[in-house]
């Protein structure tokens, strides 16, 4: 056998992924846009002040793409994935992020994520989504803009069931949030994860009602404020809702919203403790991949 064939005999059965940094928004944009109602709350980290605490990863294969984002937000890091397993695969074994994140991915990147994470208190999730032709607004329940001063009441009530809460002032006012009051408390409250004015495109969260006072529909009240004011600019509001909770997806529902995706969502651990046997992958990446514009790597796919 010479040489060359020892060398095709040995790539039997493996992709080839090229794997290299995303730096041009406009060339991410493009990407995520096929995927809107999944990829909102990624076309948000794209907003200037948010872009330059992210780093965006892109794997082409063949036949094939992935694309991954590692930001470092104030809240914490997040990885968000996106495309084909196996490129995706092949783009985490050199680029798996910092040690612990929060993860989200496909369903169907389920078991490649799991060879590089750990994933605890992993959910998956019915991503929805509503358009200004979409939406029915809840009026029944009185609700009021919160604002930056409101951010101590808020992270209090958060706090209710024993979660760590640490809004800001600014973060509050930057955002779009919606309370309801009893007795001068707020006892329910909901949020804005993320807004792309670029994108037109915004992700709904931190919803949450005080237990004394749930099964009000006053979840409903808030999520519908801020519906209502973030579809002034935007052309799909989108939200993530545990698909066990049969209330709460109702609640949606009335309001318009309807699933278009699913996803999972989890706090993750790379298993790769140390970044040794990564920086070793990365570095033979780089070598094969001199000359072609990127890290080169190599995915087992028989």
């Amino acid at each position: 056998m010479t040489r060359a064939e020892r060398r095709t005999s040995a790539l039997e059965g493996l992709d080839e992924f090229l794997i290299r940094p995303l730096r041009d928004r406009d060339q991410i944009r493009a990407i995520l846009e096929s995927r809107r109602p999944y990829a909102a709350y990624a076309l948000g980290q794209l907003e200037p002040a948010l872009f330059r605490m992210t780093e965006w990863w892109l794997s082409s294969g063949a036949r094939n793409q992935a694309l991954l984002l590692h930001s470092h937000g104030g809240l914490g890091n997040a990885t968000f994935a996106m495309g084909e397993a196996a490129a995706l695969d092949a783009l985490l074994s050199v680029h798996p992020g910092q040690r612990q994140t929060f993860l989200t991915c496909e369903v169907s990147h389920l078991e490649t994520v799991l060879r590089h994470f750990a994933l605890e208190q992993r959910q998956t999730m019915i991503r929805m989504q509503v358009t200004p032709e979409t939406f029915r607004p809840a009026t029944e329940i009185e609700v009021r803009r919160l604002k930056g001063e409101d951010a101590r009441d808020i992270n209090r009530l958060y706090r209710t069931d024993g979660v760590p809460s640490f809004y800001s002032g600014r973060q509050i006012d930057d955002s779009v949030y919606f309370g309801v009051e009893r007795d001068g408390r707020l006892v329910a409250v909901a949020g804005t994860h993320v807004i792309s004015s670029a994108s037109a495109i915004a992700v709904v969260g931190n919803v949450y009602t005080h237990p004394s006072f749930r099964g009000r529909h006053m979840a409903q009240a808030t999520t519908s404020a801020v519906t209502q004011q973030l579809l002034r600019f935007c052309r799909e509001v989108v939200l993530s809702v545990d698909p066990t909770n049969g209330p709460a997806v109702r609640a949606y529902e009335r309001l318009g919203y309807t699933e278009v995706a699913r996803l999972i969502e989890g706090a993750a651990v790379r298993r790769d403790a140390t970044g040794i046997p990564t920086t070793v992958r990365r570095l033979a990446a780089r070598f094969r991949g001199r000359g072609a514009g990127g890290e080169l790597v190599r995915i087992d796919t028989a």
